[in-house]
This record gives C-alpha cells, structure tokens and sequence, in this order.
C-alpha cells in the first residue's frame, strides 16, 4: 500500500520554527515530485511549496517565500519542509502530496492525512 505520512506539526509562537516531515511507506520517493499544501479553516487547500523528483525545480507560494524552504533526502525516502518565522497566519492543516508528474497541484494521486499546525502566543 502505497502512502506518505506527515510529520512535526504543533504549537508554536509567532516567530518560531517548525520541520515538517512527509515520508513515504511502501514505495520510493525518488521519482516523484512532492508538494506541500494547506487548509485553514474556513478556507480552500492551497498549494505551499513543491519539489520535483531530482530537486532541480522548486517553488513557493508567494506567502511563505523567504521563510520556508522544501528540501528531499532520497535516500531516507523523506521530504521536509523547514518553516521558520511562522506566523499566526500560517495556522493550518499541512498535507503533503506526491505524482510522478511536475508542477505540483490537486490532481495528484498519493496525499498524506495531515498534520495541524498552530502559530500563537
């Protein structure tokens, strides 16, 4: 069975740091392009930031950029996603999501089940 688990998420104050982790079970991550997404509540799932399967192409919502940064460890079949001077705007579910396919986007077929994360003092 193929399926990615999320990982990390928590409490944290406005100006902290958290790594989420997205690891994959059943399956290797090296061909596939993994995205991180997010829902607050009340709102829609947007894209985060996405990385494709040799980590050459990244990019970020316009929302987080500067703050944080995607990167892959293929050989601990992980992808983590580094979120630094969080924001209370950033509260979420995070869920990350993989394809064999580039750019990132709701069409793809692996999603984790998600890990909250919450910014406030």
């Amino acid at each position: 069975q193929l399926q990615l688990v999320e990982s990390g998420g928590g409490l944290v104050q406005p100006g902290g740091s958290l790594r989420l982790s997205c690891a994959a079970s059943g399956f290797t991550l090296e061909h596939y392009t993994i995205g991180w997404f997010r829902q607050a509540p009340g709102n829609g799932r947007e894209g985060v930031s996405c990385i494709s399967a040799s980590g050459a192409s990244i990019n970020y919502a316009d929302s987080v950029k500067g703050r944080f940064t995607i990167s892959r460890d293929n050989d601990k079949n992980v992808v983590y996603l580094e979120m630094n001077n969080l924001r209370p705007e950033d509260t979420a579910i995070y869920y990350c999501a993989g394809d064999r396919i580039f750019p990132c986007g709701e069409w793809f077929a692996l999603w984790g089940q998600g890990s909250q994360v919450n910014v406030s003092s």
